[in-house]
């Protein structure tokens, strides 16, 4: 049996952008980074998760990728974009993405996203990140991450 629809683009994208990850389905959610990295057997640090801001003068989104076990300061964040962070709702998240929370990938989606990646991720040598679909993941390098999302790197906690 084939991947679902999102976590096929997911692959699809990838593969375009001529990397060889692998997305793969687990039979356990992995919606939050703790159920990832339970399902995954890894460290819930190593897990790369994706959030949707809305920023507010500008209208568009803005994800955020952040290390599972960190949360994101949002004043630190506003500061660097010179926007206000607003909550992203369901419905923007899919719209501007293409993809349902929970299974936000750091590429792919419906439009260009500015992104911003947490630096605690670059010191692992492999981190996991969601693939479209809340079961849906795949490993990468933080290095392939900044490339494949063209993303700045800084401190988000």
């Amino acid at each position: 049996m084939g991947l679902k629809d999102s976590a096929q683009r997911v692959q699809d994208q990838l593969l375009a952008l001529g990397y060889t990850n692998v997305v793969v389905e687990l039979p356990d959610s992995t919606r939050t980074a703790l159920e990832a990295a339970e399902a995954i057997g890894c460290e819930v640090a190593q897990i790369a998760k994706s959030i949707i801001f809305r920023l507010q003068r500008a209208d568009s989104p803005l994800l955020v990728v952040a290390s599972g076990i960190n949360r994101v300061n949002q004043q630190t964040v506003s500061n660097h974009v010179i926007d206000a962070l607003g909550k992203a709702d369901a419905e923007f998240v899919r719209q501007r993405t293409g993809f349902v929370i929970g299974g936000v990938p750091p590429l792919g989606h419906t439009e260009a996203i500015a992104t911003i990646i947490d630096e605690d991720l670059l010191p692992f040598e492999t981190i996991w990140a969601a693939a479209g679909h809340p079961k849906a993941v795949f490993q990468l390098t933080p290095t392939q991450l900044v490339d494949m999302t063209q993303g700045h790197v800084m401190a988000i906690k």
